[in-house]
């Protein structure tokens, strides 16, 4: 048995595959709830619209949904250049560290001022963190997967330290945490009676300008020429490392935002895991969404519904909150599965023909 490339592989099938990736996942969640000795239909039911059932919950569905789709569509421009970033984790962290500084020193006696600065600060720090692996890949062909990778651990390690030492809270009875983000560090809220803030429009606004970027810009179509074949990239002379630095900048610069959207907003400190796993879910969100922006859209509200259905789990259907992590996993099993029988066709041989061609 052998996997031959398929020359022509069906778009409708391509476009199709994330649908019957969901399909298949809400199968095995509704197999799990019937182990658990819930009514299969209603139990997958009430996990995907009780969280929705009020204004409120569909705030928390916006504010969940915004980092997953600004760093998954920072990461759809690296991906679709063939540039495997799977540190959006740590730039995310590293974007807390930085935005966290200023608004720590300038917040509680700043002004206006202070919230856009901590967006750039954020920015800068997840494009900083992002530069090692880009730098390390270009000066010395260091696997990007793997750098990016190990720098979630120390990032995550960085901002552990500063929490439990420099910036705990002395009023917080030694609880690992910052002191509270004064008024002029946080986002507007912006849809009343909820959580959701400013840092939606922020997603939005990546959406947007994601789309522009990669479908109507000359360093967009390079990218795209990098990632189908580095050999044509070099030939018509586009430059493969300035494909790595746009690719793994622009997602840490995305990653970053995100970190800053998480503690000015619904966090309002600092934590030691001021993100959730989103850095790793937003890989997901990229490759569900075809790493296309406005499927990102969708594919990060679909995500940060699993996050919240996760909650309703727990209490309502008597299940762990971990259902989350094993159905997003899921999700991404059968997304790669389908994506493999698309590009690829089985191919059986006899033992008689192997043992002639031997």
């Amino acid at each position: 048995m052998r996997f031959e490339p398929r020359p022509n592989p069906s778009r409708i099938m391509i476009l199709m595959s994330p649908v019957i990736a969901i399909a298949l996942t809400s199968i095995v969640a509704m197999a799990l709830f019937a182990l658990a000795g819930q009514n299969p239909l209603e139990a997958l039911i009430t996990f995907l619209t009780a969280p929705l059932a009020d204004l409120y919950g569909f705030g928390e569905l916006l504010i969940k949904a915004a980092p997953l789709v600004l760093i998954g569509v920072g990461l759809a421009i690296g991906f679709r250049a063939g540039i495997w970033n799977v540190g959006a984790e740590g730039q995310l962290t590293v974007g807390v560290i930085f935005a966290g500084y200023v608004a720590l020193k300038y917040g509680p006696a700043g002004g206006w001022w202070v919230l856009p600065l901590m967006v750039i600060a954020g920015a800068v720090g997840g494009i900083f963190w992002a530069a090692i692996p880009a730098l390390l890949r270009v000066r010395f062909n260091a696997s990007e997967i793997l750098v990016s990778l190990m720098l979630n651990y120390v990032a995550a390690l960085w901002l552990s330290w500063l929490i439990f030492g420099l910036w705990r809270d002395p009023a917080g009875f030694n609880f690992p945490q910052s002191e509270p983000l004064a008024p002029d560090a946080l986002f507007p809220i912006l849809i009343e009676d909820t959580r959701a803030n400013v840092s939606v429009l922020f997603a939005l606004g990546a959406v947007l300008a994601g789309w522009l970027f990669m479908n109507r810009s000359f360093a967009g179509f390079q990218l795209k020429v990098t990632g189908l074949s580095e050999g044509a990239a070099r030939y018509a002379g586009f430059g493969v490392s300035r494909a790595v630095w746009i690719g793994m900048l622009a997602s840490g610069a995305a990653a970053g935002i995100a970190g800053v959207g998480e503690i000015a907003g619904p966090l309002a400190q600092i934590f030691p895991t001021a993100s959730p796993g989103y850095g790793y879910a937003a890989i997901i969100v990229a490759f569900l969404g075809r790493l296309h922006p406005v499927g990102i859209l969708l594919s990060g509200l679909l995500m940060a519904l699993l996050y919240l259905s996760g909650d309703v789990a727990q209490m309502s259907l008597g299940m762990p909150s971990s259902i989350t992590g094993l159905l997003q996993s899921t999700l991404l099993f059968f997304l790669l599965t389908t994506d493999v029988f698309i590009q690829y066709r089985i191919r059986f041989q006899s033992s008689n023909r192997q043992g002639a061609a031997a």
